[in-house]
């Protein structure tokens, strides 16, 4: 294993072209959508040959300088975004790095033509005047006809010819264009991989469910990771909602890999993580707050760790998990609630509030015959719940519209119906809004008390609180993961109509 190390490069910041040429085989490092280059690695080696079909194809290839012919190696296959390269794949990304730290080989291939795979259904209904510049490329209709997939089972090959490599341990991994020819390959394939992950937009449901909600699988289990930015947004000439394409991209996994519906959830930063637990093999959904398009420079690092590390197929075809330098467990502590819903994630898992969270305007009247005037919104929570959560001695009295908790550092706090005014041993200070009262249970701001009391992180998005001991920023797609749960709809009722 050797050390980390990421060398100075030469801004191009003027630089708006989507692949610039320049970059290769020099030190200029640019930045597109929000994600920076690595200066060109020295020992990132050009190949090009006629591997099939009369058709030269090219291919890069990095070894890292402690690779050991007599040891069994893993390989790792990414593959470029649109419009992109194998070389390019390789400075967006963080595989050289991994690959220098762990020693094993990458492999990075160029899509044949016009630096677009040939994905089935990418084009179907495509409108060319959303994006008139975009090559578009058509597969043939018979998937053994697919250069782009021929080519890849190739190069497998002629790696495995010309490199010790550990047949348990072939991963891939695609960005954008990418990400769909993984998953293609995933769903033909995937029996020769141990894993795959992808970054960007998920798959279109017509090519992994067919018309009567059945799974279009020949290849069976996989160890999968799915990233999806935050601010994706939809491919040109595209109309879908995300919220439900990434959802059932989930669930298609979650059903091929057999993995229980709750997963761990672990927010560090701004990766979500939903780990899930499968009996053929686990699953790892990602979404990272405020990204833009495309992938992240440390989601190799993130790949590794967290899965591909400790993932290998058995020759009975079986995946194993074990071993990995990352766990895959859920935050130590942490809480989430939501609007208008008698459940909570705790521990977890899910578990039982004693009347709904309420999302309550604290209101201004500003005159006297002037309207009111909302200055600030906070979602309300049973005190029962958060006695639960912090360990406190509850106490109610007068039906509820009066409570006392006693916390473990000796404070005694009491509250009462429709008062802003909370009692800390023998004062007074105000919260964010007034105490309410429903069910007989009295119900606080849930930000206000994890801040005052516990200088907690409190994270909002989507109508979700999200609250932990460490810095954690809730993304959209991850609360509305967090709504799915506590509604009891991980698998949602109207499946088949959402196809």
């Amino acid at each position: 294993m050797s050390d980390i190390r990421i060398l100075p490069g030469t801004p191009d910041d003027d630089n708006r072209e989507y692949l610039p040429e320049k970059i290769k085989g020099s030190d200029i490092v640019v930045n597109e959508n929000g994600n920076n280059s690595l200066v060109y690695p020295q020992r990132l080696r050009e190949y090009r040959e006629v591997l099939l079909d009369g058709e030269e194809d090219v291919w890069y290839e990095y070894v890292p300088e402690s690779y050991d012919p007599s040891k069994k190696t893993p390989l790792v296959i990414g593959l470029h975004g649109g419009l992109m390269t194998g070389w390019g794949h390789a400075i967006y990304t963080s595989w050289t790095l991994v690959a220098d730290r762990e020693g094993f080989i990458c492999l990075f291939p160029n899509a044949h033509e016009k630096r677009m795979w040939a994905n089935y259904g990418v084009f179907d209904n495509f409108d060319p005047q959303s994006a008139p510049d975009l090559p578009i490329v058509f597969p043939p209709k018979d998937i053994k006809q697919n250069h782009d997939m021929n080519m890849i089972l190739a190069l497998i090959e002629k790696m495995k010819a010309k490199y010790n490599i550990d047949e348990g341990r072939i991963f891939m991994q695609g960005m954008s264009m990418g990400n769909i020819m993984t998953g293609q390959f995933a769903r033909e394939y995937g029996n020769i991989l141990a894993g795959a992950a992808g970054s960007g937009g998920p798959c279109e449901l017509r090519n992994i469910f067919d018309k009567d909600g059945k799974i279009i699988n020949k290849a069976g289990h996989l160890a999968i990771w799915q990233s999806r930015p935050e601010k994706n947004g939809l491919p040109p000439g595209k109309s879908y909602d995300e919220y439900t394409i990434n959802r059932m991209n989930r669930i298609y996994w979650m059903r091929i890999n057999e993995c229980a519906p709750i997963p761990q959830i672990s927010i560090v930063g701004e990766d979500n993580f939903a780990f899930y637990k499968g009996k053929k093999a686990d699953l790892v959904y990602v979404d990272i707050k405020n990204r833009d398009h495309g992938q992240t420079l440390d989601e190799a690092f993130l790949y590794w760790d967290y899965l591909f590390s400790g993932t290998r197929r058995n020759p009975d075809g079986t995946i194993t998990h074990e071993g990995e330098k990352l766990p895959r467990t859920g935050d130590k502590f942490a809480f989430a609630v939501t609007d208008g819903c008698d459940k909570a994630w705790f521990n977890n898992q899910v578990v039982d509030l004693k009347t709904k969270a309420i999302q309550w305007e604290k209101l201004k009247y500003h005159g006297l015959n002037g309207g009111q005037l909302v200055r600030g919104s906070y979602l309300c929570v049973p005190l029962s719940f958060i006695a639960q959560v912090f360990g406190a001695d509850y106490e109610s009295s007068e039906d509820g519209a009066v409570v006392v908790l006693r916390l473990k550092d000796g404070r005694r706090l009491q509250f009462a119906r429709g008062s802003i005014g909370c009692v800390i041993d023998d004062t007074v200070r105000c919260m964010y809004c007034e105490a309410l009262h429903r069910d007989g249970e009295l119900l606080v701001s849930i930000e206000w008390f994890a801040k005052c009391f516990y200088s907690l992180q409190v994270s909002i998005c989507e109508g979700v609180v999200y609250v932990t001991d460490h810095f954690a920023d809730l993304s959209a797609f991850m609360a509305d993961l967090i709504k799915d749960l506590l509604n009891g709809n991980m698998v949602p009722d109207n499946f088949d109509t959402m196809l």
